[in-house]
């Protein structure tokens, strides 16, 4: 199961950290992704890391404000958010990439947690 956390509250061009946390399971060897989701929308990808070649891969409305990155040693991924605006508000949720596919399918991730709320005042 993994569970995601560092979500609150922050105003307009500020930033959060998330942390994805796994127990039971060692991270380094999944593909893993961030999605995100608001209420009556579906579940819209953020980022995703392969954990094989190493690459990342981040929906357009996030480059170059968000980073997905991993610490192996205490089997975690995190997200990076900067530049955070009011549309970035959210339940953060982390999945693990189960089947092969665009990364942006939330199909192809399972293990979901119980997601982090992002909250960004305008």
């Amino acid at each position: 199961q993994l569970q995601a956390s560092g979500g609150g509250l922050v105003q307009t061009g500020g930033s959060l950290r998330l942390s994805c946390a796994a127990s039971g399971r060692t991270l380094s060897t999944w593909n893993m992704g961030w999605f995100r989701q608001t209420p009556g929308k579906e579940r819209e990808f953020v980022a995703a890391s392969s954990w094989s070649s190493g690459s990342s891969y981040y929906a357009d409305s996030v480059k170059g404000r968000f980073t997905i990155s991993r610490d192996n040693g205490k089997n975690t991924v995190y997200l990076q958010m900067n530049r955070l605006t009011p549309e970035d508000t959210a339940v953060y949720h982390c999945g693990t990439k189960r089947y092969s596919g665009n990364w942006n399918d939330s199909r192809l991730y399972d293990n979901w947690g119980q997601g982090t709320l992002v909250t960004v005042s305008s």
